[in-house]
């Protein structure tokens, strides 16, 4: 279903349930997706309000884009088949930046995941899910999306990296990886040189 029809269909549902107030239920839901974009930004770290309020309007929300973000991290970390300690603590770092508490089901996960690897499924869910994403996205703001997951992935790379790789404390296999990662934000609509 494309996204016009999809919106037509939306509008249509709206209009049925909410035939008397659909000016207020609109209202509702604009504030609604307003304090979604405050809470992602201050989940994530995200300063682009635009791109915040576009990542709130599609339905993302700060748990799904907190662990979105971290994807990365425990990929870049577990690119050489080890996990060191200095990559654990950047990747347990990250997503403390993140506003995951230590508390949280979701950091408890992340440390399960620094002690054993996460399955290749993940990754592959997370490629697909960036691609929806991106395909929903402006350039600019998937540029922005872009640069802070995979710019928190070369921060956990460089936290032990590699001494053979002309990019300091970046190892060969984490670069692959890197690479890898930042293809998936790479679709019709949004290829271009890396930046």
């Amino acid at each position: 279903m494309g996204a016009d029809a999809l919106e037509r269909f939306a509008r249509s549902i709206e209009a049925a349930i909410y035939r008397d107030d659909v000016a207020s239920y609109r209202d509702a839901l604009a504030a609604e997706e307003a304090a979604a974009a405050g809470a992602l930004g201050r989940a994530t770290g995200i300063d682009d309000p635009a791109l915040l309020a576009r990542l709130a309007e599609v339905g993302i929300r700060p748990e799904t884009l907190a662990a979105l973000t971290l994807i990365p991290l425990i990929e870049a970390a577990w690119a050489d088949g080890v996990m060191d300690a200095k990559e654990r603590d950047a990747v347990l770092a990250g997503a403390a930046t993140s506003g995951i508490a230590p508390e949280s089901a979701s950091y408890r996960l992340l440390e399960l995941w620094t002690i054993e690897r996460p399955a290749s499924e993940l990754v592959v869910a997370w490629r697909d899910f960036i691609g929806a994403l991106t395909g929903a996205l402006t350039e600019r703001e998937c540029a922005n999306l872009r640069k802070k997951v995979i710019g928190r992935a070369y921060a956990v790379a460089n936290a032990a990296g590699g001494l053979l790789d002309t990019t300091p404390n970046v190892s060969l296999e984490e670069r692959a990886v890197l690479e890898a990662l930042d293809d998936a934000f790479d679709t019709p609509d949004v290829r271009g040189p890396r930046g």
